[in-house]
């Protein structure tokens, strides 16, 4: 009886010392794997913060350059083309609408480099334009001799910034192309507000040997980033009856 009783006892400490055992080589465990798991995530937030430290320094370089490049190139364009509608003035003479386009598009760029480097600097992509800039796009279209028209459908409704900029982006660029590639020719643009989309839509009528290379410029490959990282769709390319079209759909994430 004791013999067996003493047996019962030593399986009992000995099961007691074997959960003791599992209990603190579980904690050991556990303690562990939160160890490896605050490394982890240690290392993880240095990675970020050095690829933001990266990303920084180059937005910097970028706009040292831009800056370097482009400022003196366009004061350039603005002091000439002052100058020469200055000439012109004092002779009597009426300015040339294409003189005054170009002087007041060398200011509206000039106004645009400096956002765009204060964004840069200053880590901010808003960026600097929207739709409510588009009159003046069109109107320095029409100065410099293309005949372009708008219409809007839907009742026009407040959009978010990084979409009024692409917007107005895909119209300028659309816009330069007809006056680049497609010769004499008229344009539209269409903004068509609906209920989960803007779509904006450039048409022209105009022809040219440029229009038809399959190889996409830097112009439209520009649009598409943009519209891409909106979530939204682009389609360019040749009219059936002549001419080119581009046309950008943009969804309004959270509007109903």
């Amino acid at each position: 009886m004791r013999t067996d009783r003493g047996w019962r006892r030593f399986y009992a400490t000995g099961w007691l010392v074997s959960a003791a055992v599992a209990v603190v080589a579980g904690r050991m465990w556990q303690l562990h794997v939160r160890d490896l798991e605050e490394r982890t995530q240690a290392a993880e937030r240095g990675r970020d913060e050095a690829a933001r430290h990266q990303a920084a320094q180059e937005r910097l370089r970028i706009a040292r350059e831009l800056h370097d490049s482009l400022t003196h190139s366009i004061s350039v364009v603005q002091v000439q083309a002052g100058v020469a509608a200055h000439l012109a003035r004092r002779r009597g003479e009426e300015v040339p609408p294409p003189l005054l386009a170009i002087q007041e598009a060398g200011q509206d760029a000039a106004r645009e480099l400096r956002a765009t480097l204060g964004a840069l600097r200053a880590d901010d992509d808003a960026g600097p334009s929207g739709l409510d800039r588009l009159p003046g796009l069109l109107a320095r279209m029409r100065a410099g001799g293309l005949t372009v028209t708008m219409s809007e459908t839907g009742p026009p409704y407040l959009l978010p910034p990084e979409m009024d900029q692409a917007a107005y982006r895909i119209v300028q660029e659309a816009l330069t192309n007809v006056t680049r590639h497609a010769g004499q020719a008229t344009a539209a643009v269409q903004l068509c507000y609906g209920p989960g989309e803007l779509v904006v839509q450039v048409d022209d009528d105009g022809g040219g040997p440029s229009r038809s290379s399959a190889v996409p410029g830097l112009g439209l490959i520009g649009m598409r980033e943009r519209v891409t990282s909106l979530g939204g769709r682009l389609a360019a390319g040749p009219r059936p009856g002549g001419g080119f079209t581009v046309r950008a759909e943009l969804p309004l994430r959270g509007r109903s």
